[in-house]
């Protein structure tokens, strides 16, 4: 049986997949979440959102798209690994995802240029005659190399007066900062810029009250003591996966020593003995 089932859990609540249903929203991640749904919805163009490895943004990115596909005025891509080898690839991904047609003559193929003149059309005749918000979100965006980010700018331009016809997120590591930086015309048009910081102490509480609650534990007792809350936000500080990786290795610990609570002993016996490994 597994452990969380011992504890009387319906699931899991410390899984490091970024499962919508266990996303804890701070401060920091209602604030983004807001501002994005603003600079979608006046249809601004580019946000970018960057954070440190584990402070939530796949989640984010998960929870975002979740909240944007009730809405049946918008049409939305969501791009997971953004690995693309040259500019003709991510054109002909983006023309796939959103069923555009490239015209071509007998034996012709595909080229950069006809691409681009065919997603400029989709983005005219559904953007602004069909009115519809088109939204590209991109998780893990550090990995977009100089092209794809080229084809982004180019993109990009396809504006009327009042409002840019594509919206694009990108969500990343602290290393794509640099990269966009340095690209001429392409910094200039962010709309949004927000960095994700870790979580503050007394939000590593409602997290791991969240997160169990979500899996069904209903008790009038804490499991975590406030001294383990104080020394798992010491260890962690405040990533939201390190902090769930600890607290899932400390449930199985409260379940094999046949502890009541988890208090800061247990937190520092884990510590101590490397149960909870140290990379983000």
């Amino acid at each position: 049986m597994s452990y969380y089932k011992i504890l009387g859990l319906d699931k899991e609540p410390f899984s490091t997949s970024p499962d919508p249903k266990f996303f804890y929203e701070s401060k920091e991640h209602k604030s983004v979440l807001y501002r994005l749904r603003v600079a979608i919805e006046l249809r601004r163009g580019l946000s970018v959102v960057l954070g440190d490895v584990g402070t939530g943004k796949t989640t984010l990115s998960r929870r975002l798209s979740q909240l944007l596909v009730l809405d049946p005025t918008l049409m939305m891509t969501m791009i997971l690994n953004p690995v693309y080898e040259s500019e003709l690839q991510f054109l002909s991904d983006l023309a796939e995802r959103f069923h555009i047609k490239v015209a071509l003559a007998p034996g012709d193929e595909p080229t950069v240029l006809g691409y681009l003149k065919a997603i400029e059309k989709f983005l005219f005749d559904k953007g602004v005659e069909g009115n519809r918000t088109i939204v590209i979100l991109i998780d893990e965006s550090q990995k977009l190399n100089l092209s794809s980010l080229e084809v982004l700018r180019s993109l990009l331009n396809y504006e009327t007066n009042e409002f840019k016809i594509l919206q694009v997120i990108l969500m990343g590591q602290m290393e794509l900062l640099p990269r966009i930086s340095g690209i001429n015309n392409l910094w200039d048009r962010i709309s949004l810029k927000y960095v994700i910081n870790p979580l503050e102490e007394n939000e590593v509480r409602e997290m791991i009250d969240f997160r169990l609650k979500e899996a069904g534990y209903v008790s009038r007792y804490p499991i975590f003591t406030d001294n383990s809350i104080r020394a798992i936000y010491n260890y962690t500080q405040g990533y939201p996966r390190k902090i769930a990786m600890l607290c899932h290795d400390a449930l199985e610990y409260l379940v094999m020593y046949k502890r009541e609570m988890i208090d800061k002993e247990v937190i520092d016996d884990l510590i101590r003995n490397d149960v909870q490994p140290v990379n983000v």
